[in-house]
């Protein structure tokens, strides 16, 4: 089995940066694009960033494409997230994501990835 786990939200001014840690363990042969979502209370869950193993594509939400950086390390089993120019409509719980199948790009709805962090809270204060 696959397991992530999220670490690095926190609070933080209107302006300022955080950067978010996903760590795979388990079954990471089979580790594909990873992904990162948000929940903010009372909406949906909404895609925000995600790489390819390869990482060669990454895919962003419009919302957060000029301030947010997504990366993998060379072991394919740590994403990042450095977030820049924070905002306090971006507070949310923050989820990493992982398929466990080879897909081309980085889908952005949750039904295509399979394994799920318990995320991390990240509050924006104005």
């Amino acid at each position: 089995q696959l397991q992530l786990v999220e670490s690095g939200g926190g609070l933080v001014q209107a302006g300022g940066s955080l950067t978010l840690s996903c760590r795979a363990s388990g079954r990471t042969t089979h580790l594909y694009p990873m992904a990162w979502f948000r929940q903010a209370p009372g909406k949906e869950r909404e895609f925000v960033a995600g790489i390819t193993r390869s990482r060669v594509v990454t895919e962003y939400s419009d919302s957060v494409s000029s301030r947010f950086v997504v990366s993998r390390d060379d072991a394919r089993t740590t994403m990042a997230l450095q977030m820049n120019s924070l905002r306090p409509d971006d507070t949310a719980v923050y989820y990493c994501a992982a398929s466990d199948q080879g897909q081309l790009g980085v889908p952005t709805s949750a039904n295509a990835y399979s394994t799920w962090g318990r995320g991390t809270q990240v509050t924006v204060s104005s």
